[in-house]
């Protein structure tokens, strides 16, 4: 089988996929914006090949020429699926409108765009759309995600797969510069984009109840995001570690090694890289029970799950895993299990083979 993997963000994602669909041996051609070229420098399998594209920011009239290029690229190829990783791309969502595509699979990692989403193209929330309606195969991460796709927008549930999101840990123990980080016995994690709906305000509000029961913990803060400030008005003491900016990939290993736990507050979630991260860093996640969230952590078994908003609630689940070594074994364990299980890529190349054959065979049976 022959296939074309585009992309234009989701680069670790889909670095896993691709060097995993290449192991299974599919021919594979990855498509993406120049850009790129050197985040993913050194990270593919040698048998994939690559293409880039000159690609414009959003506003930038010369993203016709752009388009077009790529689908010369793509005709050129003659593969036998098209697999696109979710775009928030305008250009690209006309493009798939206007030209007559190969049998098309799309990964949709959101549905709907986070509250607050600053990331948000205006108009991509419509012309995403279009990707919904010219797949003949759509793959989410979760149920939710799903129905969502079946009953907000009338896709047919046939052409909706769902595959778990595989694990991120094992890419950026590739990209550190040393794994021989030592885990630290209080310190807690929040990482990713710090944005209104990752719920930081609430895991503040739980830190003095978690301060008092062990004043030795440590919080880190490690992301781009909301101004910090409006959270420490008057600054932080010793217990936060704040990293307000882009972490390098080369450092992001070591922030989830150093750590006992994971926190994820959010108050909405369709699905999580930050988890997914964690699970083969062998660090245990605690989370709210919403979304995506809740079907990806099984709690209790490989990570703990509490009711969104409910700072008590999140701050008695820290407490008892801080205080507990044998649950934070029994999570790393159980954790470490399902990235060799269902969040193994070679598991989900698999799947998704089959998926390109479903995208094939509708593809034929509609000409």
């Amino acid at each position: 089988m022959k296939v074309a993997l585009l992309h234009f963000c989701f680069y670790e994602y889909t670095v896993q996929l691709a060097n995993a669909l290449a192991a299974i041996n599919i021919d594979l051609t990855l498509i993406h914006p120049q850009q790129l070229t050197a985040q993913m420098q050194g990270l593919l399998d040698s048998r994939i090949k690559v293409i880039t594209f000159n690609k414009y920011r959003i506003r930038n009239p010369r993203n016709l020429s752009a388009m077009g290029k790529l689908m010369r690229i793509i005709r050129k190829i003659e593969p036998d699926v098209l697999h696109v990783q979710e775009t928030n791309d305008p250009w690209y969502d006309l493009t798939l409108l206007l030209n007559k595509m190969p049998p098309l699979v799309t990964t949709i990692h959101d549905v709907y765009r986070h509250p607050g989403d600053k990331d948000n193209v205006i108009g991509s929330e419509y012309t995403r759309q279009i990707a919904f309606w010219r797949s003949q195969q759509l793959i989410v991460h979760a149920n939710l995600l799903k129905d969502a796709l079946v009953e907000e927008f009338s896709v047919p549930k046939q052409r909706v797969c769902i595959l778990p999101h595989g694990e991120l840990g094992s890419l950026y123990q590739r990209l550190a510069k040393d794994n021989n980080t030592v885990r630290e016995p209080y310190t807690l994690l929040f990482y990713g984009r710090i944005w209104a709906y990752k719920g930081l305000n609430y895991l503040l509000e739980a830190m003095p109840s978690i301060i008092e029961r062990f004043p030795q913990v440590k919080l880190i803060i490690a992301g781009k995001g909301d101004n910090l400030k409006q959270y420490f008005p008057d600054g932080c003491d010793e217990n936060y570690e704040i990293l307000n900016k882009y972490i390098p990939s080369e450092d992001v290993a070591k922030l989830f090694q150093r750590s006992t736990a994971v926190i994820l507050p959010y108050i909405e979630a369709s699905q999580s890289g930050v988890a997914s991260l964690a699970y083969a860093m062998g660090t245990p996640v605690i989370a709210s029970e919403i979304g995506g969230l809740a079907e990806m952590i099984y709690s209790e078994q490989d990570g703990l799950l509490v009711p969104p908003r409910d700072t008590s609630a999140l701050a008695d689940a820290i407490i008892r895993l801080l205080g507990d070594s044998n649950l934070q074994h029994q999570i790393r364990t159980a954790a470490l299990y399902r990235c060799e299980d269902d969040l193994n890529w070679l598991n989900i190349a698999t799947q998704t083979v089959e998926i390109y054959r479903k995208a094939i065979y509708l593809k034929n049976i509609h000409r």
